[in-house]
């Protein structure tokens, strides 16, 4: 089969596109016939070694997939349409494949009439969106959340999440985003360049705000902890290098607290959970990328060095393993 593969840890150069020996699933693994995959800021954490996880060279890069069974199990049928957001870490090879061995716990089938492009696009950001929001941030119906960054991929999806579990959005996001988080269903926009910005958030949620999540990488606690309500919660989901100060009398004074959250260490039955409400939405048509760009599975490398250079923001690069 045809992979994006590296043999070494390091930069984008290290990718490597060609012929690799297809997998055989283990007796509790799926074999995928993988039409699309796509490239996360979590795929270059751990091409590079940022992200430490137990790998075997040549490693297939790539978490997501979509695709088609090739061998019947787990109730599955061959021929089924499939999505899975949890490989290319913690020992399993990645999604960026022609084939892919996927265990059948973190396998999921795909709701009828969703293209291919537009699920693959969307499961990793919208998982953790779901995640940061339920699993970590206990958010409940009536709650308020401010959501950092709402117009990027993540952010968008706890956006349309948290608006349909019955919370109140506050959003920020730049001014030519304004009208896109409003028709996700954010409440009240502010722009996050607003000089006067903690003071506008704080008169929008004069009770303070439940649920504090921000997209961005740039922690700034001092402000967060100072809008949180009583018990209110931060979930930290970014900013891997990023070391905020932490106003630690306001935290234990309001009973609040502060949550760091990754994706990649999901037990199955969360990420299984966040699949299940994904579903839902696609079954909906709930859930969207906001702007796709298609290529070749061969430009793997090409779409890590862009995403590197920070020329990806609010885009989603779908790789066709046909193209």
């Amino acid at each position: 089969m045809r992979a994006a593969y590296v043999e070494q840890l390091g930069p984008p150069d290290v990718i490597r596109y060609g012929e690799l020996a297809a997998p055989v699933p283990g007796p509790d693994e799926i074999l995928v016939d993988v039409r699309a995959t796509t490239v996360n800021p979590v795929d270059a954490f751990v091409r590079s070694g940022v992200f430490r996880t137990p790998l075997e060279f040549p490693f297939v890069i790539g978490r997501d997939l979509v695709g088609t069974v090739a061998s019947a199990g787990g109730g599955f049928a061959v021929g089924d349409a499939v999505w899975c957001n949890s490989l290319g870490h913690g020992g399993r090879q990645g999604a960026a494949a022609e084939q892919a061995a996927v265990p059948v716990d973190r396998l999921y089938p795909l709701p009828p009439g969703v293209p291919p492009e537009v699920a693959v696009a969307v499961v990793h950001p919208a998982a953790a969106a779901y995640l940061a929001l339920f699993t970590h941030g206990d958010l409940c119906s009536g709650e308020t959340v401010l959501v950092g960054g709402a117009a990027g991929n993540v952010g968008a999806a706890l956006v349309v999440l948290a608006v349909r579990a019955g919370a109140r959005v506050i959003a920020t996001a730049s001014a030519r985003d304004h009208d896109y988080c409003r028709d996700l269903g954010a409440g009240e926009v502010v722009d996050y360049r607003d000089a006067e910005l903690p003071r506008r958030l704080a008169e929008l949620a004069p009770g303070g705000v439940d649920l504090h999540v921000d997209t961005s990488g740039h922690n700034d606690l001092a402000s967060a902890v100072a809008l949180l309500a009583h018990r209110g919660r931060i979930v930290l989901m970014a900013g891997t290098k990023d070391e905020p100060v932490l106003p630690v009398g306001p935290l234990y004074m309001k009973d609040a607290s502060v949550r760091g959250f990754a994706i990649s260490h999901a037990s199955t039955g969360e990420l299984a959970s966040a699949a299940t409400a994904l579903n839902d939405l696609f079954s909906r048509d709930l859930l969207r990328p906001r702007t796709t760009e298609t290529l070749p599975l061969s430009a793997a490398a090409d779409v890590h060095r862009r995403m590197e250079r920070g020329e990806l923001h609010g885009m989603r690069v779908v790789l066709r393993t046909d193209s």
